[in-house]
């Protein structure tokens, strides 16, 4: 990938999973304001939409903004393993030691989050991505773990992210109580609209140090078709259209290479 780089004079990939200038024309809008809101009076929070659409970037962006004087950022991906491994894991990131026992563990965790929060101001903020594959027990206990001093204070921001179906899961009869608790819902969707997707693409290449112009229009509409506007499937295309073109020494990419391109990844 060094040779990509290199041959492009690119800082780094466009569209690249971990790029630090995330792309929005407003639509982030209204994710932004109910993570405010969520930091405020803290809750539950669920962010849905298909693989790919961004939902992680889009949180790692806002998260990465926050004071870490005032906020403890626990983010968890490993999610499809049993109850207790993941309140182990949460423990862990806290700095608690995690007994085995379900009910020592709660105590140990929420006596330390009482601790943060009445004692050094930090608000713990609970990510969890690929929320879908949490376990239904998970799902059905989750509410009593929220309940801090009678239910009367929230101690704890938590972001549910994950496929669309999670928030059907959520709200079937077994899972009322934790459905009830979720104070935001946000879906994020793909790039469709060809000015919207352009934008994007421009904004990407500029963003990883692009100088001239790489694709043509028609390659665009190409990538905007191919990627049906998901923002990873269309940097996964361009990440491949680049090594393509690395060895026969081109500067852009043609439509007949990202058309290789697209024929390589299905």
């Amino acid at each position: 990938m060094s040779q990509v780089l290199q041959h492009f004079g690119f800082t780094r990939l466009p569209l690249d999973k971990d790029t630090a200038e995330l792309w929005d024309d407003g639509a982030l809008a209204p994710l932004r304001e109910r993570f405010q809101w969520l930091l405020q009076s803290p809750g539950v929070g669920l962010l849905t939409g298909e693989p790919g659409v961004g939902k992680t970037t889009a949180l790692r962006s806002l998260t990465a903004s926050l004071n870490p004087h005032r906020y403890l950022v626990i983010y968890q991906a490993d999610t499809d393993f049993g109850r207790i491994d993941i309140y182990r894991w949460l423990a862990r990131s806290l700095g608690v030691e995690p007994s085995y026992r379900r009910a020592q563990l709660w105590k140990d965790i929420k006596e330390h989050i009482h601790d943060l929060m009445d004692h050094k101001q930090v608000l713990p903020v609970w990510v969890i991505d690929e929320a879908q594959n949490l376990p239904p027990e998970f799902f059905r206990d989750f509410p009593a773990f929220l309940n801090f001093a009678f239910d009367s204070r929230s101690m704890l921001t938590v972001w549910l992210a994950g496929h669309p179906h999670l928030a059907q899961t959520l709200d079937r009869v077994p899972y009322a109580a934790l459905a009830s608790r979720i104070q935001v819902r946000i879906r994020l969707a793909p790039v469709l609209e060809r000015e919207r997707f352009t934008a994007l693409v421009l904004h990407a290449l500029k963003s990883a140090g692009c100088q001239h112009t790489l694709l043509s229009d028609s390659g665009l509409e190409l990538l905007r078709q191919a990627s049906k506007g998901f923002p990873r499937q269309a940097g996964n295309i361009l990440h491949t259209a680049l090594r393509l073109a690395v060895p026969k020494g081109f500067n852009h990419l043609p439509d007949d290479l990202l058309q290789a391109a697209i024929e390589a990844l299905r």
